[in-house]
Order: structure tokens, then C-alpha cells, then sequence
């Protein structure tokens, strides 16, 4: 069975090296004055583009956005995406794995889910800059490699975090300690349903990891995006299947397996449900 390409930090396990498992790049340097087009595809690290001037198209989990100015794409290991990038484009772009940054205080795990869970947001040029001084300093570190250098990387990681974390529609806004348990709650169940979705597909499992009631769960989700958790399971099973339909030449029935569907013809009905058109149609709608 194909697999979605999945493109890693290095050649290979033997070959990635610490200090390759974070890199951070300039744009211009990257695109060469020349057009960048990535096909669909995922990767095995986090991916960070940090655009001061940006044109062109960006895909991420099927969600399509405009490239801006003063704007940043955060993807998190295992989403798809596919990019157009233009020649005229300037920023950065940052590549890590959890090997090289893995936080271990709950605090930092919370910084971590709450940034990567924002795949884009337009920033206001003042708050950009913000942003453009922490990484034009941790490129500045990654070049010079002086003593301690990685160490200064992941605490620029920290603060980057931090500041990209209180991007929102309202950065002013007083958050309470209630909120921020939701939120964190929020997080952690959205991480679990991204490496979990395979194998768990009922909200008890998802309670059981996270020492909660169902009950308990519906109200984070329902106050955080306005859906059950039940629903958002459903939401994942379907991005995962329109990954693998839009990405491979898989046969449905090897998809429905990777999902943990025994019966595939309920894989099916269950896909129809939810978007309208049984699997092999929506495929064939996108080529």
C-alpha cells in the first residue's frame, strides 16, 4: 500500500545527526529567484514559514489560503500540505523534529500545542517584526554554531512560541485561568485524535487518556469550537481518508484498512455520510 510522501529532516535515521534535526533557512536563499511548487505531501517534523513579503498559494489539510505578506504557516508532523511559493517571496523557514526540541514541563508542551495548532495567521507588521528578530537570531546561532549555540536555538523556540501563541482575534483579550484549562484540554484532545484516529475511534477511549468524563469532554470541545467530541472524531477520520484518496492511488479498500475499518463497505457509507460523494467520486472531483 502507498503511503502519503512523507519528507524527513535528513537522508537518513544514520545520517540526522542533532544538529540536523533543526534548520532554519532564509526564503530568498531557498527559492533562488525562481518559483517553488511542492506537491501534496506530509512530513515527520514541525514546519514553520515566516513570510515578510509572500505570494503565491498554500494548502494544508485541504484548507486553501492565500499566501500574505507578514504571515505565518505553522504545520504540525502528519498534516498534508501542498505550496506554491513565488520567486518575489522573502521570510524564513524553520525545520524541527521532537527529537531536537522536546519539551518536557507542561508548561512548554502547552506553548507547543497551542502554536501549532494555529496553521496560519496574518500578523500586524509591528508584531511580525517581533517574530522576524527571534528567528533572524536563531539563524544567526544555527550559522555560527558557537558554544551552546542549540541551546540558545531552543530557548529562541520558547520565546517564538510564546509570541506566535498570542496571535489571536483579540491578542488583548484577558484570558482566565477557567479558559486556559479549557484550552489546554482542547489541545491535548486534538493531539491525541492526530495519533490516535487509526486505532481509537470512540470518545470513552479518549476520556480514558485523558482521565476525563464524556461529559466533561463535550464541554471543552463544545466550548472551544462549538462541536462534541464525537463529531470531531468523525471530522478526523475524514481529513485522514481525504489525505490518503488526494495523495495516493490506494485503493479504497486499503484506505478503509489503514483506518481501522474491517468492512469496508461501511468505511464507504460512513464517507458518503459525511461529505455527500462515496470515496472514489470524491477523488476523481479533484483530479
Amino acid at each position: 500500500m502507498k503511503k502519503i510522501p512523507i519528507r524527513q529532516l535528513g537522508s537518513s535515521q544514520q545520517e540526522l545527526h542533532l544538529a540536523e534535526r533543526f534548520k532554519i533557512r532564509r526564503v530568498e536563499d531557498i527559492l533562488g529567484g525562481t518559483d517553488l511548487v511542492h506537491d501534496l505531501h506530509r512530513h515527520d517534523f514541525f514546519f514553520i514559514l515566516a513570510l515578510k513579503i509572500g505570494s503565491g498559494k498554500h494548502e494544508i489539510d485541504f484548507t486553501a489560503y492565500d499566501v500574505m505578506d507578514n504571515s505565518v504557516f505553522f504545520i504540525r508532523p502528519g498534516q498534508v500540505h501542498q505550496l506554491e511559493l513565488k520567486a518575489c517571496s522573502t521570510g524564513y523557514l524553520v525545520e524541527f523534529n521532537a527529537e531536537f526540541y522536546h519539551p518536557k514541563d507542561k508548561l512548554s508542551i502547552q506553548r507547543l500545542r497551542k502554536a501549532s495548532n494555529k496553521n496560519y495567521c496574518e500578523l500586524e507588521i509591528s508584531r511580525f517584526n517581533k517574530l522576524q528578530n527571534i528567528l533572524s537570531s536563531m539563524l544567526d546561532e544555527y550559522t555560527c554554531k558557537d558554544e551552546g549555540y542549540q541551546d540558545v536555538i531552543k530557548s529562541s523556540l520558547d520565546i517564538f512560541f510564546i509570541e506566535f501563541g498570542r496571535q489571536s482575534s483579540n491578542p488583548r483579550g484577558i484570558q482566565t485561568a477557567a479558559n486556559s484549562y479549557t484550552q489546554e484540554r482542547f489541545e491535548e484532545y486534538l493531539e491525541l485524535l492526530e495519533n490516535h484516529i487509526a486505532t481509537h475511534k470512540q470518545v470513552a477511549q479518549y476520556t480514558d487518556l485523558m482521565n476525563l468524563s464524556p461529559y466533561q469532554l463535550n464541554e471543552i470541545t463544545k466550548s472551544s469550537i462549538g462541536k462534541t467530541a464525537s463529531d470531531m472524531i468523525n471530522e478526523h477520520i475524514i481529513l485522514e481518508a481525504k489525505r490518503y484518496l488526494l495523495a495516493t492511488a490506494n485503493q479504497v479498500k486499503d484506505i478503509a484498512d489503514q483506518l481501522g475499518f474491517e468492512d469496508t463497505s461501511y468505511f464507504i457509507r460512513f464517507f458518503k455520510k459525511h461529505i455527500g460523494h462515496s470515496p472514489e467520486v470524491f477523488r476523481k472531483s479533484f483530479k
